[in-house]
């Protein structure tokens, strides 16, 4: 057993902003569209629209349930015989309204849709494709990574998911919001085992490869890190990189939380950043926030940013935190730097999990080491 120390503070945390914290302007490290107030206007980029990227391609802001996202952005390619759609939105009514009223503006409706092309497996991309292929029998494309996650999805039921979420925290060091987080499933969620939302693809992408539509070729490249079986659909002709969650323009995506995350997802999504670096620069296409210039500005600033989270981390644990809860309590978060303790239960969730991430990564590198005492995953300096 590696001998480990440990925290110099009460409960395993130190204070906050005692640590150098980063100052990159991003949105945030993990917390995706973390919303403290639960009161924001729209931003203009959710507001119900179609927007014309280029001709034959739109951008349609589809409303997400509760979520501090706001809203995820799908994209209508035109076709000869209707349209391919990356992404879908999440299997809720409002979105399926909002999605047949933007489709009517374009002179269609969700018949016309022939095809999704989805970027990853999270709710608010795929299961809005699984109900509509069964009323209008599109077919549906997903990376092969994914699918261990969505055999997790289909086959587990969701109390089992659960408790391997409040497992998870507890080794993480965050015993109390674990507590928190089961009464909060026990307390406010429907308790509904249903699998309904989930269903295989008619497609699996064996990444990379090439997706031929008429007149447009979509290289589908695999950009595991959000997820093990993330893709983004690059068009080099047109410079346009639909981007899924793989690069975002204003905060950057979970990194960890998610079914089936793979060994050291950091170190993944960050040479999935590079790999699309390496390729001919293009406008960023994302699926949540305002369609920008350059993919390649953008990935340079998550490369820069998560330099920075990676040295925060390794400082935390230098002057004592020795768990990922308690390093994740002495940095802080979005690019409005909120204190951990100022995050809803499901963001603080996020932020344990993404700063494991970086530990975990740091641990590969060299720069610190780890090991479990009573169930408990602890760091050190090597």
């Amino acid at each position: 057993m590696i001998s480990l120390v440990k925290a110099r503070w009460p409960n395993g945390s130190i204070p906050h902003g005692r640590i150098g914290t980063p100052r990159t302007g991003l949105g945030g490290d993990v917390v995706e569209g973390c919303d403290i107030s639960g009161t924001r206007a729209l931003p203009e980029w959710a507001e119900p629209n179609v927007e014309q990227v280029e001709p034959g391609v739109h951008r349609i802001p589809l409303p997400l349930p509760n979520d501090g996202l706001r809203a995820v952005n799908v994209y209508a390619i035109e076709q000869p015989d209707g349209l391919v759609l990356i992404d879908a939105g999440w299997s809720v009514p409002e979105s399926e309204q909002r999605l047949e009223a933007a489709l009517g503006k374009l002179g269609a409706g969700l018949g016309d849709i022939q095809r999704f092309l989805v970027t990853h497996i999270h709710r608010d991309h795929y299961t809005q494709a699984v109900v509509l292929r069964r009323r209008f029998g599109m077919r549906v494309a997903l990376g092969l990574g994914e699918q261990p996650a969505l055999d997790r999805f289909m086959n587990r039921p969701r109390a089992e998911s659960r408790e391997i979420q409040h497992r998870q925290l507890i080794r993480l060091g965050a015993a109390e919001l674990a507590t928190e987080l089961m009464r909060f499933f026990l307390e406010q969620l429907v308790k509904d085992d249903s699998t309904d939302e989930w269903a295989v693809p008619d497609e699996w992408l064996d990444a990379p490869v090439d997706v031929q539509l008429d007149g447009i070729t979509l290289r589908a490249v695999p950009t595991p890190g959000h997820t093990r079986g993330h893709v983004v659909f690059h068009n080099e002709a047109s410079r346009l990189l639909f981007a899924g969650d793989h690069v975002l323009p204003t905060i950057t995506p979970s990194i960890g939380l998610t079914a089936d995350p793979g060994p050291l997802p950091l170190g993944a999504f960050l040479d999935s950043l590079r790999l699309v670096r390496s390729m001919p620069d293009a406008r960023l296409l994302p699926a949540h926030g305002p369609v920008t210039d350059s993919a390649h500005a953008r990935i340079d600033q998550l490369l820069a940013h998560h330099a920075t989270r990676l040295d925060v981390a390794e400082d935390a644990v230098r002057v004592g935190a020795d768990t990922a809860f308690a390093v994740a309590r002495a940095m802080t978060w979005t690019r409005r730097e909120h204190a951990f303790d100022d995050l809803d239960m499901f963001n603080r969730m996020m932020a344990v999990t993404e700063t494991a991430a970086h530990l975990d990564l740091l641990v590969a590198q060299g720069r610190l080491r780890a090991g479990e005492v009573d169930d408990v995953l602890y760091y050190a300096l090597p």
